[in-house]
């Protein structure tokens, strides 16, 4: 199993009595915080500020560096006023032993631009001299002082239902920005609502003709592998208990459409970026776009690029031999919609991710022939029920979305990373059949993987089961994976073992491009690119790379990731813009500790 970050980080290994009052613990600590030093922080803590006194995103490791880190933002900022939120102080026990105190404060910062912000403590007993010390420590930027909250916006009456009157799906009368969304999929909605709540004076630009097509278009079983209280957009709980469990594709679409009418936010469909120039003595973008045969130009002091982390570039792997003589499909996942003109046929599926098990389960109900999953590499599977017991904890009807993401979203990664690996591996021990039934038939599985691995360096890689491995255990999916396909031949393939199978549909679920500078790059130009950076993957502090916060060009942004990253992430993206439209940029700490 991979590791995220090269630091020495641990889960906490002493126990705390049951009688532990967090609480008091929460409020006895505070004096402290005015103050840290290195011996309030255990030797191998942690700090991971989101915006609040560095004005990005940094994680810092070890008592030392965290301390003097501290010492100086603090000052630096003016901070003052820490309060201690009761209700929210808690005993965290996970199922290996681990425990410690989580305890919340609130406080804010005096120095241009003031904000309001939280700062979240996970406290353990010194196995040495018996004192609370800090093991992970999180600092949240909240708000600006003086501007509406970000979490907030209020729905709109819209006289037409078919149009909605800020020019949706056709061009406004206003041409120049304050900040330009490219990409209206969960991240560009969220971040352009998260503008419109600040007073912003923002648009959304999506290729899509209609809201919710980046779903809508997508393979026919499309759906998500999370639980529905996950899947909202900001501001209000998108999906009710009408819809589905697990969301498919349609009900995305939807929620997204009456999200967008809800809200009244400010989108142009149809409508593409050809290019894009900087002017720097005037500090403003010129946007080239299209819309069908029309073309025309707008301006903007800032533009967030909303592409996704998946990007949208296939991946193929190396091509193999003699393809001009296979008389069947081939095709990426990319163009898959649904097989049933190949029932009776024999489908293949190179790949063992989320759509390929998709794909694969869409064969079987469509009764094809023959079914069979290329298996490239060993593949982690995480069943769905598993991972729906944690995110349930958090994302459920009875909390708030803003309050789940900031208790999930906030940890560093590495330490999500012990968390969920701690509690997932102990869920997965107890039911070792499910894994060896995969193994008897040749799927080499993962049991025990790193699902943050997949998310934050990955961009995917593994399976979230939520049925196809039943299919697989028993027959209806077949596997080949002792060796790779080599060559075509008129009626499927040959493999390197020099076995034949027969393919009359080969799909290819191999995954997309991931790094977002290459759309920097084509609609920009590698000027840009070269300033903005990678996308994706974690830097040395732990950190994604080009995600959310500042890059080395002053105004552009990169946004995306998952459904929750999309949707929280959207707001420190508006409060940085924000700042900077009120000529008080949130100041950035870039030593190294």
């Amino acid at each position: 199993m991979s590791k995220l970050v090269n630091y020495p980080v641990a889960l906490p290994t002493a126990s705390l009595p049951e009688d532990t009052d967090p609480v008091s613990v929460a409020r006895d600590f505070t004096p402290r915080l005015y103050n840290l030093a290195s011996q309030h922080f255990i030797p191998d803590a942690l700090w991971r500020d989101l915006f609040a006194l560095t004005g990005t995103l940094r994680t810092f490791h070890n008592a030392s560096s965290v301390s003097s880190t501290w010492a100086e933002t603090t000052k630096t900022r003016k901070v003052h006023s820490f309060v201690s939120d009761p209700e929210e102080a808690r005993v965290v026990r996970l199922p290996q032993g681990s425990a410690w105190v989580e305890a919340r404060y609130s406080f804010e910062c005096g120095e241009r631009p003031e904000t309001r912000c939280t700062a979240i403590l996970n406290l353990v007993r010194d196995q040495g001299d018996g004192e609370w010390k800090i093991w992970v420590l999180r600092t949240v930027l909240e708000g600006l002082k003086g501007m509406p909250d970000v979490e907030f916006l209020e729905p709109e009456k819209v006289r037409d239902e078919g149009k909605l009157s800020n020019g949706v799906n056709g061009h406004g009368e206003e041409e120049e920005f304050e900040c330009v969304v490219i990409g209206g999929g969960l991240a560009g909605l969220s971040t352009g609502g998260r503008l419109k709540a600040l007073g912003v004076r923002y648009l959304v630009l999506d290729k899509n003709e209609r809201v919710g097509d980046n779903w809508k278009l997508r393979y026919a079983s499309a759906r998500l592998h999370t639980n529905r209280e996950y899947g909202h957009l900001p501001f209000d709980r998108t999906f009710g208990p009408e819809y589905e469990e697990y969301l498919s594709k349609d009900d995305l679409a939807k929620g997204y459409t009456e999200w967008v009418k809800k809200f009244n936010i400010n989108i142009w469909q149809g409508t593409s970026v050809e290019s894009g120039t900087w002017d720097e003595s005037r500090q403003l973008w010129t946007l080239n776009l299209r819309q069908g045969e029309d073309e025309c130009s707008i301006t903007t002091s800032f533009v967030v690029l909303a592409g996704g982390a998946g990007g949208q570039v296939p991946i193929f792997p190396p091509p193999y031999q003699d393809e001009e003589v296979f008389e069947g499909t081939t095709m990426h996942s990319a163009e898959y919609t649904e097989p049933s003109k190949w029932k009776g046929k024999h489908g293949v599926v190179v790949g063992t991710a989320n759509t390929a098990h998709d794909v694969a389960a869409d064969m079987v109900d469509t009764e094809l022939a023959s079914v069979t999953i290329i298996q490239r590499s060993r593949t982690y599977v995480l069943p769905a029920e598993h991972y729906f017991k944690i995110v349930t904890l958090n994302y459920n009807a009875q909390k708030p979305t803003h309050e789940a993401d900031r208790g999930t979203l906030t940890s560093p990664f590495a330490v999500a990373e012990l968390m969920s690996c701690a509690t997932l591996s102990a869920m997965a021990s107890k039911e070792p059949e499910r894994f060896d039934a995969l193994e008897r038939v040749g799927f080499k599985v993962e049991r025990y993987g790193n699902i943050q691995d997949h998310i934050v360096n990955r961009l995917g890689g593994h399976y979230m089961d939520v049925g196809a491995s039943k299919k697989i255990a028993e027959g209806l999916i077949k596997v080949k994976s002792d060796a790779l396909p080599v060559r075509y031949v008129k009626d499927g393939l040959v493999f390197s073992d020099g076995t034949h199978l027969k393919a009359d549909l080969i799909v290819f679920a191999t995954g997309f491009v991931g790094n977002m500078r290459r759309q920097v790059d084509q609609i920009f130009g590698t000027k840009v690119g070269d300033q903005v950076g990678d996308f994706w993957g974690l830097d040395e502090e732990g950190e994604i790379k080009g995600a959310f916060k500042p890059v080395g060009h002053p105004a552009i942004w990169l946004h995306g990731g998952t459904i929750g990253q999309g949707r929280y992430y959207s707001r420190f993206i508006a409060l940085q813009i924000k700042a900077r439209l009120l000529r008080t940029a949130l100041p950035l700490y870039e030593k190294t500790p």
